[in-house]
């Protein structure tokens, strides 16, 4: 079982989590992250300190965010990984909707 980054983390973007993942599993979009499933290794470092409580193990996602399990499976193999704590991104007043695009 993996963790997930659901709705919450759409135009924030903190990148906490990304400093205290043991295996760099995190993806990087224009204006949000994902976990790739298969890199996870379910250590849940990444929960406890996400400022949105966007992070959720697999099974305990809220049901109105499951479409995020397959969003962090595809888009984690199509966006660029990041390793590093950023700044996070300015509030954006803006429907909460993901963007496919890779960050510029």
């Amino acid at each position: 079982m993996a963790f997930v980054v659901a709705e919450p983390c759409i135009n924030c973007k903190y990148t906490d989590c990304v400093a205290v993942c043991p295996v760099d599993c995190f993806y990087e979009g224009a204006n949000f992250l994902v976990i790739h499933p298969d890199e996870c290794i379910d250590c849940g470092a990444c929960e406890p300190v996400c400022p949105t409580k966007a992070i959720f193990p697999e099974d305990d996602l809220p049901e109105k965010w499951k479409e995020y399990t397959a969003l962090n499976a595809d888009l984690s193999t199509k966006w660029p990984n990041i390793n590093k704590q950023k700044e996070t991104m300015p509030r954006r007043r803006s429907t909460r909707r993901w963007r496919a695009s890779a960050p510029c």
